[in-house]
């Protein structure tokens, strides 16, 4: 079997609280804290991907770019940020409504900086069922805007955290494979 390396930088959008820096620890570490600590700046953690992509064995050293989630910051780091970006996680909190509004603008800001790179929607919170301010349907009618997938995930319980973050990889190989850099 053919085996193909590559380093790749993800970038994790959305705004606070949103649970970026959870969904990070439990996919890197396997690891969740109730504590919230706001990001400050950028946090950058490192994970080995490995996994079969159309018959060639892949193995991505993924770095994973975590940002401050305050707009305010946005204009101000997101070239720094985004450039050489390969792919993005847009994060929203199904607890409220309005960080599900504001992928539109992360979306955006991304596009202006990175390009048509791959997007993949993560609804968090999803195990809070009772206190959901969004729905499914919300959340696909959001992802189908931004021709994007979607998983609804949890931090907590690790609730396609695993499956979301190889989607993002599994869409860098396919993208690089056709030539899109």
């Amino acid at each position: 079997m053919a085996r193909y390396s590559l380093k790749s930088k993800v970038c994790l959008v959305g705004e606070s609280a949103v649970g970026k820096t959870s969904l990070v620890k439990k996919y890197v570490l396997d690891v969740f804290d109730e504590t919230y600590l706001t990001t400050i700046g950028t946090k950058v953690s490192k994970k080995v991907v490995q996994f079969d992509s159309e018959g060639v064995q892949v193995s991505m050293s993924m770095m994973i770019w975590d940002i401050m989630g305050q707009s305010s910051f946005r204009s101000v780091l997101q070239d720094s940020y985004f450039f050489g970006a390969n792919g993005i996680i847009a994060v929203c909190d199904m607890t409220r409504k309005e960080t599900l509004q504001a992928l539109d603008e992360w979306a955006q800001a991304v596009r202006d900086v990175a390009g048509g790179i791959p997007i993949i929607i993560f609804a968090n919170k999803s195990d809070l069922r009772e206190r959901h301010q969004t729905s499914e349907k919300d959340v696909e009618l959001k992802a189908r805007k931004h021709s994007a997938p979607f998983y609804l995930t949890s931090a907590k319980t690790g609730e396609n955290v695993n499956a979301g973050f190889q989607a993002i990889a599994s869409a860098i190989v396919k993208r690089q494979s056709k030539g899109d850099r």
